[in-house]
């Protein structure tokens, strides 16, 4: 287990996928578990990306579970997108 940090707010994360991350190094994270290291130039990327997409809240808040969001997108669906973002992010 290790911890991120996003906007001052600091979470714990699974580091099984990335046993050479070590303090400082980037990481891309989804769904609590760092999935590969990237270089700074990478994560600025991907967070003008996500900030782009309008993805941002979700990380910064920490929602209580809910079957459906606010405009009727289920748990399983919101994955699914978020799989399809980092899919594209890393192609």
């Amino acid at each position: 287990m290790g911890k991120v940090e996003l906007g001052g707010i600091i979470k714990e994360i699974n580091l099984q996928l990335v046993p050479d991350a070590k303090e400082n190094d980037f990481v891309l994270v989804h769904v609590g578990v760092a999935i590969s290291i990237v270089d700074e130039e990478e994560a600025k990327s991907s967070l003008e990306f996500l900030k782009q997409m309008d993805e941002l809240d979700e990380l910064y808040n920490s929602p209580e579970e809910k079957p459906t969001d606010e405009v009727g997108i289920t748990k399983e669906e919101r994955i699914k997108q978020g799989d399809a973002i980092i899919s594209k992010m890393m192609s």
